[in-house]
């Protein structure tokens, strides 16, 4: 499985480290594409956060329209953009791909493979919900970063990873997750 990976600037780098140490750590990956936007880094260093290094990971520019990412024959299997910015969302679900995010982006959508935004806002204003819904109508996934407290986490870590394994579940990626009634 190839997957692309998506840092916007909005708040929760810390999904985005627990995704991309999941995908190194899945047997069924074997490509990473990791893409930034502008301010993404910016934030995952004022949140203290460090992204895992592996050879499964590639990272691209977000300016590099001509990444394999930005083409439908590249055949990247899915999408997750994590954590996602309303202002990402908004110029996606408006067919805007001026950067390697939006237009990866865009390919998935014309390609109907799986795209998944994990929204990191709140509260939505009505502008948000018509995009996000714009975007569920083309097929892709809202997942707003709401963790559940079910499994009891412990700590901030385990918070987060109620949203991680939503992720990697949506994805199809076996692994261990809490699951009700077990």
């Amino acid at each position: 499985m190839k997957i692309v990976v998506a840092i916007t600037a909005a708040s929760g780098a810390i999904y985005a480290r627990q995704l991309l140490t999941s995908l190194v750590e899945s047997k069924e990956v074997e490509r990473i594409a990791v893409i930034y936007s502008a301010n993404a880094r910016a934030v995952v260093a004022h949140e203290g956060e460090t992204m895992p290094v592996s050879a499964k990971i590639e990272e691209y520019d977000n300016d590099n329209l001509f990444a394999s990412p930005a083409s439908g024959s590249a055949r990247w299997d899915a999408m997750v953009v994590v954590p996602s910015s309303v202002g990402t969302i908004g110029r996606v679900a408006s067919g805007v791909s001026q950067t390697l995010i939006e237009r990866a982006a865009d390919v998935m959508l014309k390609e109907r493979r799986r795209l998944i935004f994990v929204v990191r806002e709140t509260p939505y204003s009505l502008i948000h919900l018509r995009n996000m819904t714009s975007l569920t109508e083309a097929g892709a996934v809202i997942l707003p970063a709401t963790p559940s407290f079910y499994s009891l986490p412990k700590d901030i870590e385990a918070v987060c990873q109620t949203v991680t394994e939503r992720i990697t579940a949506m994805l199809g990626i076996e692994g261990e997750r809490y699951e009700w009634g077990k």
